[in-house]
């Protein structure tokens, strides 16, 4: 599997993604300090969203296969500048969390993820499992068997 570290700002639902990706239970859990697991880097909002921590995100991309970056579709402004990804030498995905939320606008979040560059953009609903499977299959290598592939 790829390993994918995750950026974005405070309550976009970093963890909460990582807990779906994991196949945990979701409960809230504020990031303080930048967790590894094993495919997964999860990184704090306030990296992303203070000017003298955000180069410390450039340095986490070297440990990772991919970059996600997640914005939530609730948002009512963007963090990531036109062609930010261009900086990267990682892909970059762009990832659309809490699609389902009364007060989502996916398609104002998917055209802020394609502004920043990201090509492939997966939104997801983390407490219903939507569109995790395809983030999975996104960062799968070959050989990799999931989790709904294992004998029982």
């Amino acid at each position: 599997m790829k390993k994918i570290v995750l950026m974005g700002r405070s309550e976009a639902g970093k963890t909460t993604l990582t807990q779906a990706l994991k196949g945990e239970k979701i409960t809230y859990h504020k990031t303080q300090y930048v967790n590894h697991f094993d495919v997964i880097i999860d990184t704090p909002g306030e990296y992303a969203q203070t000017k003298w921590l955000g180069h410390a995100l450039a340095m986490f991309t070297y440990e990772a296969d991919v970059v996600g970056l997640l914005c939530s579709a609730t948002e009512p402004f963007t963090l990531f500048p036109p062609k930010c990804t261009s900086t990267c030498n990682r892909e970059v995905i762009g990832i659309i969390t809490k699609i389902h939320h009364p007060d989502a606008n996916v398609k104002r979040a998917e055209g802020w993820l394609r502004l920043a560059g990201c090509r492939d953009i997966f939104p997801v609903d983390s407490k219903t499992g939507e569109g995790i499977s395809a983030i999975l299959e996104h960062l799968r290598e070959p050989g990799d068997v999931m989790p709904w592939e294992e004998k029982k």
